[in-house]
């Protein structure tokens, strides 16, 4: 690896990095050159006119750029990454998983998923469950004002933030990014999980990798958070957001052989499935051609418990659903169904949007 005199390294693979300042010229390397800079996760925290700190996290897998593409076009006009003008918040960035983002890759096949070992992980222990209890404990330890965890979708979805908590404040923070907002308890061991037990943490969702609306939008809201003075707790207007709820996440079992058309395996999913995302779908709508007499998928609720046959059936050699749903995520890429899940399934949840506080 090469390295700039000014560049700090790790004790080990993919140990913490801390700084205090953004290294010369780091803001003008792309996701896939941070490695000449940091070889590990990496906390920087940044000074600003107003604490808290705002919590930024960006490349919790590699090749989900829009974060970084973000950030580096953002400080560039503020004076912490020479720009002219004072930071309005403090800002804790980290950076993830910047060797899987030199190989354009999720994670590295010897790595955990960066975004599966926060505190509350179902993952055996490794020592980047380690690094990510050290970033929420200086984050205690320092108090936040809020927290933004930075990602793309694989599939073809529209942009949209997550919750893990169902709180004004955090319906707020993620309404300023979309009106469409998805609650989730599953999967564990995700960031905005670790940071909603300190601040209103919100996940957000842009687009597909090299969506340069994507990007934008991520700026905008990084710099909205920074001038924000307050996050109100007052009720969230029916009309200003559509609010859904993670019922089940969907993975192929280990094992099983699937592919897409002309693919003769025992799971053949349709090419066009990310068309169906954020579509509320009748019972009775095929996802894939199956050659097996039970669903050949593996289903599961908020609590793990298999589903399989409560959402899918197999029928005339297709597999459909047994109930009305709208899926998200829905992914053609192989690598990603492989290392993560097919996608998952959403029922509204609006009814359930709180009063104040």
């Amino acid at each position: 690896m090469s390295c700039d005199a000014d560049a700090p390294t790790a004790t080990a693979p993919d140990a913490l990095i801390e700084l205090d300042h953004l290294p010369p010229a780091l803001l003008d390397r792309d996701a896939a050159a941070l490695i000449d800079y940091l070889d590990g996760p990496t906390l920087i925290q940044l000074p600003g006119q107003r604490q808290p700190a705002l919590f930024v996290s960006v490349l919790m897998h590699g090749n989900e750029t829009v974060g970084w593409e973000a950030i580096r076009r953002l400080l560039v006009e503020y004076d912490v990454g020479g720009g002219d003008r004072p930071l309005p918040r403090q800002l804790a960035l980290f950076i993830g998983n910047v060797r899987a983002a030199a190989a354009g890759v999720r994670h590295l096949p010897e790595q955990p998923d960066f975004n599966r070992v926060w505190p509350g992980s179902e993952l055996p222990g490794s020592p980047l469950h380690g690094v990510m209890d050290q970033v929420v404990a200086r984050m205690t330890a320092r108090g936040l004002f809020a927290s933004v965890d930075l990602h793309n979708n694989t599939g073809t979805n529209p942009h949209y933030a997550c919750v893990n908590v169902i709180d004004n404040r955090y319906l707020h923070l993620a309404t300023l990014f979309s009106r469409t907002v998805v609650y989730f308890t599953r999967p564990r061991g995700v960031q905005s999980q670790a940071m909603a037990g300190l601040c209103p943490a919100i996940t957000v969702e842009c687009g597909k990798v090299k969506d340069q609306r994507g990007v934008e939008h991520a700026l905008e809201l990084i710099d909205a958070c920074l001038h924000l003075a307050e996050i109100p707790d007052t009720p969230v207007p029916a009309h200003d957001i559509d609010l859904f709820h993670t019922v089940a996440q969907m993975k192929v079992p280990p094992g099983l052989d699937f592919g897409f058309p002309p693919a003769q395996t025992p799971l053949v999913l349709s090419p066009t499935l990310e068309n169906l995302n954020f579509r509320e779908l009748p019972a009775g709508t095929a996802f894939a051609s199956c050659r097996t007499a039970h669903p050949p998928l593996e289903v599961r609720d908020e609590w793990g418990r298999d589903v399989t046959r409560r959402y899918f059936a197999c029928e005339d050699g297709e597999l459909r659903l047994r109930l009305s749903v709208m899926p998200s995520m829905l992914t053609c890429d192989i690598d990603v169904i492989r290392q993560d899940c097919v996608g998952y399934l959403l029922e509204r949840y609006d009814q359930h949007l709180p009063h104040r506080t």
